[in-house]
């Protein structure tokens, strides 16, 4: 019971630390504050979600760690979420510009099952269970997201769609129902789309059937498949399918919607503009967060062509999920980031070395919270999501020798609620990992010469506070295969590496 207390009593003063947050908001192009807004007892999320017609490869899964890291700065920061994450399980077609064919019929063909609505659900559930499964074994939240399928919020789609043409904002053309976006004045105002240029590189068959180049289907004809509708047979499009959803699952107007940075030209808005003219303007979202692409050993990650890698690929390989996340952790989510194998293997090192600090205290029990300590991170943590800043801060933590075990612990756990890394009890596999990095301390009668030589002149360097020539001295103890750790009293102990 105590131990509960204790874990409670440590999330409580978390929440009071009372350091501002700040996400880029794309909507402004710029850094803001947030707060909760005005009577709001929860902060609510939107993140697109997988088009599941296929295995999600880790370019796809890089964008829920985002997300998650995400939920988990809100909740620190003393904040209810509501959470809701979308499986597309129809209606999105191989272009975001409404071209080409629908990507869960491509799916269908892959796997030779014939084309209907019920294969169409069975093969979204089958890959929706297996994206669950990846983002679970990367320590994603799941239990408290909503998770909504598209093909079950058809009627909720053919209502806003009717809402629309009611209100004069949709038109009827030979592909389906299109969005005038000439209705809507402030159409392209996410990212600050250049429209004149997007008009100019229209292609003037794509546009035949359209009254402007940048209008977009809200109902999809077809003659195979679909639904029946005031408009015949066929789906919704893409686009409505998040708006439809957003407001069964969350409300009409939420606080924070998230997506790739391929999501702002065309997905996110068109989203704004049905859902802001359904509703008579309103601000669909307050904060708009989106994430740079990862690339594969420098080169865009492409199924088609085979350059790709999955979350199996890496297990078979021998990695711990978490290596992966580490990865991700260490490049901001509004910059492009590389994945490369050698790459992940020094991720992994370096989780390795962390669960193998964390668990050389295992007897330990955690005390207080060091609010210095905690502050360092979270003030990179809020100030949008700097997660490679908090790593740097939490090794720099590790290495006070002024901190007590107990404190250390506490401080570690503390800030992990963020990070995710499962420090407080690692799973087997990263037990195992971490025995690999557990250093064995050199006796007082077993130190070479030189190297004890070597730690004594390092030991006045950092008496005398000369940090420059015991950060050299450092560098020169690790390179002959020994490692410190700084004790108070201007001591070391030394390892073996």
């Amino acid at each position: 019971m105590r131990r509960l207390l204790d874990l409670f009593s440590r999330k409580r003063k978390s929440a009071q630390l009372g350091l501002p947050l700040y996400f880029h908001n794309t909507l402004g192009n710029e850094k803001q504050e947030f707060t909760s807004a005005p009577h709001a007892k929860e902060v609510r999320m939107y993140n697109c979600g997988p088009t599941v017609y296929g295995r999600q490869h880790i370019g796809n899964l890089s964008m829920f760690v985002f997300t998650d890291i995400l939920r988990r700065t809100l909740e620190y920061n003393g904040y209810a979420v509501k959470q809701a994450i979308n499986f597309t399980d129809f209606g999105h077609l191989t272009s975001d510009a409404d071209e080409g064919d629908d990507k869960m019929t491509k799916g269908l063909k892959r796997e030779g099952l014939a084309l209907s609505l019920e294969n169409m659900r069975a093969l979204g559930e089958k890959y929706a269970n297996l994206f669950l499964k990846d983002i679970r074994a990367l320590n994603i939240e799941t239990d408290k997201t909503i998770f909504p399928r598209a093909s079950d919020h058809v009627p909720a789609q053919i209502a806003m769609i009717k809402t629309l043409e009611e209100k004069g904002y949709a038109y009827r053309a030979k592909g389906g129902v299109y969005f005038d976006t000439a209705r809507f004045p402030d159409y392209g105002k996410l990212g600050t789309i250049n429209l004149a240029g997007l008009q100019e590189g229209a292609r003037v068959k794509a546009a035949a059937d359209k009254r402007n180049p940048t209008d977009f289907l809200l109902w999809k004809s077809s003659r195979k498949i679909g639904w029946d509708s005031p408009w015949g047979k066929g789906f919704p499009g893409w686009h409505i399918e998040c708006s439809a959803m957003i407001r069964a699952t969350l409300g009409t107007q939420i606080d924070i919607h998230t997506g790739g940075i391929e999501h702002i030209p065309v997905h996110h808005n068109n989203e704004i503009a049905q859902s802001e003219s359904a509703t008579g303007k309103k601000p669909l979202a307050r904060f708009w967060l989106h994430r740079a692409h990862l690339q594969l050993e420098g080169a865009k990650i492409a199924k088609s062509e085979g350059h790709v890698v999955y979350l199996s690929d890496i297990l078979e390989r021998g990695f711990h999920p978490l290596a992966l996340r580490y990865l991700l952790l260490g490049a901001h989510y509004r910059t492009n980031s590389n994945f490369t194998w050698e790459a992940l293997s020094a991720a992994q090192t370096a989780y390795g070395r962390l669960l193998a600090f964390r668990l050389s205290y295992k007897d330990a029990e955690p005390g207080a919270v060091s609010r210095r300590w905690s502050m360092k991170c979270m003030e990179r943590i809020n100030d949008d999501l700097d997660t490679a800043g908090a790593l740097a801060m939490l090794w720099d933590m590790v290495r006070d020798a002024s901190l007590s075990p107990a404190v250390l612990l506490a401080t570690l756990f503390d800030v992990d609620k963020v990070l995710g890394l499962q420090l407080e009890d690692p799973d087997s596999a990263a037990r195992a990992l971490a025995a690999n990095y557990m250093q064995e301390e050199v006796g007082a009668g077993d130190i070479p010469e030189n190297i004890q030589a070597l730690v004594n002149e390092r030991n006045k360097a950092r008496q005398d506070k000369d940090w420059q020539r015991a950060d050299e001295l450092r560098l020169q103890i690790e390179a002959a295969g020994y490692e410190l750790e700084d004790t108070a009293g201007n001591s070391s102990r030394i390892f073996k590496q």
